[in-house]
């Protein structure tokens, strides 16, 4: 059977984000998934812990809901749709005032 997986374009946007939380020291590890219906990518702030977050591309939902969505530690869907930079903005968070 084939697995669902992210394409080269999904994981460029999906590392990117990744690369500026790890650079901003908020996030440091992560995992993949596959299974047949769903992929599933797990940051975490550290590795002994639960997920903060899982991005998710669930193909039995592409039609109707989107096939993204980003799920918080607590399960609940923070975001879910077909475009998934659109749904990866929910992770972006508000810009920090910088004093020098």
């Amino acid at each position: 059977m084939k697995k669902t997986a992210f394409d080269r374009k999904e994981l460029n946007i999906i590392l990117n984000l990744y690369g500026s939380k790890v650079a901003a020291g908020e996030w440091r590890d992560y995992a993949m998934d596959f299974d047949i219906h769903t992929a599933t990518f797990s940051i975490y702030r550290r590795t002994s812990e639960m997920p903060l977050y899982r991005i998710v591309k669930d193909m039995t939902l592409a039609r109707r809901q989107g096939a993204y969505a980003v799920i918080a530690q607590s399960g609940m869907i923070l975001r879910r749709g077909h475009d998934l930079a659109q749904v990866l903005r929910v992770l972006f968070g508000r810009p920090k005032l910088v004093t020098v």
